[in-house]
Order: C-alpha cells, then structure tokens, then sequence
C-alpha cells in the first residue's frame, strides 16, 4: 500500500458539488504524536463539532520512506484504542495509542494514524453531498540516545526534469516546510509556504519540479532554503551521482 499523505488534514467527497453550510465537524488534537522512551503509550482528543452524530475509524500504518517516497503498510506494532467511535455532538472522545511491540525502541519508529470520517447511510440514501475528513497524523516512538537529523542535499536532472533530494544520515526525522530552490542567476522553484513534507531518519525524500512551479538553469549551483523545527535551512545541493 503506498500513499502520500504529507499534510495533517485531507477533506475528500462523494460528490462534486459542496453545499455552502457545511463546515468541518469532526476535530482531532493533537496533530503530531511523539513519544519518547520507556513510554509505549499516549492519548488523543476526538471531538464532534457538529449537531449530529458521527462515525470515525482509527487506523495505524507504518510509515517508511522508499527511493525518496513516502510507503504506508499495515502493522500490528502500535494500535489505536477503539479502532471505532460513535461521537456524539460537542463531546471530547479519547482515543489510546499504544505500542504494543514488547522490544525496546532501538532506534526512531515512525508511524502514520488515520483518523476517517464515515459516510452517513441517510445522507447516500438522499443523495445529499457527504464531505468527509481524513487526518493523516504523524506518530513517533523514539529512544531518549540517537543522532539529530543531518540532511544532505543532492539534484537530480533527467530528460529535462529536475528533482532535489534530501538524505538524512541522522536518527531522527526532520519536518521541512517552505522549501525553496535557487539558482546563481536568479532562477526559483518554490514548493509552497506550508508543510513539504518529512524526512525520516536513516532515509531520503524527493521532491519533483512539477511544471509551473519555476525554472532552474540546467548546470547551475543550486542553494536549497526551507524551514525545519530546529530552525531555518540553508544548503547547497549536490548533483546526485
């Protein structure tokens, strides 16, 4: 099972067509989960905003990082308590995370909860527009010694496209957001002003210059800007050999 879910939040529907009253019902906090060791366990505040009851699942992944993309695959290792919620209107609803993997945490463990909003039977029967939410959070387990994160940045051209890549030899993983490409003579590429996306630690992650984003001089140095949770990044990027 492979997915890309970089953002804490994803709104999908069944139909094209939103109605103008709706609003997000279903509420999740926190939206990062880190627990460090000899802790196995930790909790979550659901909460319905709506005037309504609703369904949620609660759904665990392990979360690896393969040729520089996100893989999401089923594990037993850590599980969420229920796996299902009934959640009445203006209620806090408390879900465990718990791991369950007896072993020591020998090195940073990272997982991927889902938190699904179920489709409502009466609204398919009425044919009425069902906007539902996902939230895909981010769930660490790592041990109290372990390297930092320390990325190296590389460039990759081929047939005219261009990624960049950044290879984390640390232990632990590192949240990029407003990433930025530049070259010496003035050429961007912006990946946004929000989340970019994670790099785990052990790992890599790649990022494609998708067409409409800017344009880089083929051969230039390329210096590399973004913001990390220690603080800003500014690097230069390799050509990858």
């Amino acid at each position: 099972m492979r997915l890309s879910h970089t953002t804490a939040l994803t709104v999908f529907t069944t139909l094209a067509v939103c109605d103008p009253s709706w609003a997000a019902s279903l509420q999740v906090s926190p939206v990062t989960v880190e627990v460090a060791a000899p802790g196995a366990a930790t909790t979550l505040k659901l909460r319905n905003e709506g005037t309504t009851p609703l369904n949620a699942q609660i759904r665990v992944f392990r979360w690896t990082q393969v040729n520089g993309e996100d893989k999401l695959e089923p594990t037993n290792d850590v599980v969420a308590s229920p796996p299902l919620a009934k959640l009445a209107p203006k209620v806090d609803y408390t879900v465990r995370l718990v791991r369950v993997n007896k072993a020591p945490v020998a090195k940073e463990e990272t997982y991927r909860l889902f938190v699904d909003e179920l489709p409502d039977a009466a609204n398919q029967r009425n044919q009425a527009v069902n906007l539902l939410l996902r939230y895909s959070i981010p769930v660490f387990f790592y041990p109290a010694a372990g390297n930092p994160p320390s990325l190296a940045w590389s460039v990759e051209q081929s047939g005219g496209k261009l990624a960049v890549v950044a290879k984390n030899s640390g232990d632990r993983h590192l949240r990029i957001s407003n990433l930025k490409l530049r070259d010496d003579k003035g050429g961007t590429v912006s990946f946004g002003n929000g989340l970019s996306g994670y790099v785990l630690g052990g790992s890599s992650r790649r990022w494609d210059v998708a067409s409409g984003k800017g344009s880089l001089s083929a051969g230039s140095p390329i210096a590399v800007s973004a913001e990390g949770e220690r603080g800003p990044i500014n690097a230069s990027a390799q050509p990858a050999r």
